[in-house]
């Protein structure tokens, strides 16, 4: 794969079909954002369900959550595609795409949620409703602020696995990144440039990625250095 990886003509071919290359990123771009948005907004709704204390609201929560987290990806992406096209109400790729990444990582970061939720003292919840806030108050002004710093890193590392998993939609021909790469190196016209092609491919998952995990790392350090900064004036 990688034997053409010095040799001009396939370097060539890859500046030549660029554009592949582009069209195959802002898919996946486009993909990803709305599949983050979609996957933050179950996460935390049911986040919220599973730490409410009404059972059958966090019973709902749990069957979403365990049920997705222990069937793979690709099955519900299939199940998805192929049942709604056969059945006459087909959503196409990029909607299947948005709607199974986005409702998969949910279920995680619906754990995330809860998770940090979990962690902050039940004195902080009295507290606030000792102060007249209902649930959603207590929930938007007192315990969502404090458990930022809890909730960060593993909600980043969901949005870059979330972005990395766009690469599913290649089974069920997609126009993602790894998608058109594939269909770059085994074209009629493109065939062999293996060693350039996903390399190229590569750097721009990188270029999506890395910046995302090295800004969590920056908000979740200063979210750090406040809290110090603010016990230090306390004391």
């Amino acid at each position: 794969m990688l034997g053409n990886m010095f040799e001009g003509f396939a370097w060539d071919l890859v500046w030549q079909f660029r554009a592949t290359f582009l069209l195959g990123f802002l898919h996946t771009l486009e993909t990803s954002v709305l599949a983050i948005l979609l996957g933050l907004s179950l996460g935390l709704t049911f986040g919220l369900m599973s730490t409410c204390g009404k059972k059958w609201l966090v019973g709902i929560a749990r069957v979403y959550v365990e049920f997705i987290q222990n069937t793979p990806l690709l099955l519900q992406v299939c199940f998805l595609y192929y049942a709604l096209s056969f059945s006459g109400h087909g959503i196409g790729i990029l909607a299947t795409g948005i709607v199974s990444i986005g409702v998969y990582h949910g279920a995680y970061m619906a754990e995330v949620f809860r998770a940090g939720i979990g962690s902050i003292p039940k004195g902080q919840f009295e507290s606030a409703e000792s102060q007249g806030f209902g649930y959603f108050g207590v929930m938007r002004y007192v315990i969502l602020p404090q458990c930022t710093k809890i909730i960060l890193p593993p909600m980043a590392n969901q949005i870059v696995n979330l972005i990395k998993n766009t690469s599913v939609l290649y089974i069920i021909g997609g126009s993602d990144l790894i998608s058109l790469t594939y269909s770059f190196v085994t074209g009629v016209n493109t065939g062999g440039a293996y060693g350039p092609a996903y390399l190229i491919c590569g750097l721009l998952f990188f270029g999506m990625c890395y910046p995302l995990s090295t800004l969590a790392g920056i908000w979740e350090r200063n979210l750090k250095k406040r809290d110090q900064l603010s016990g230090a004036l306390k004391e």
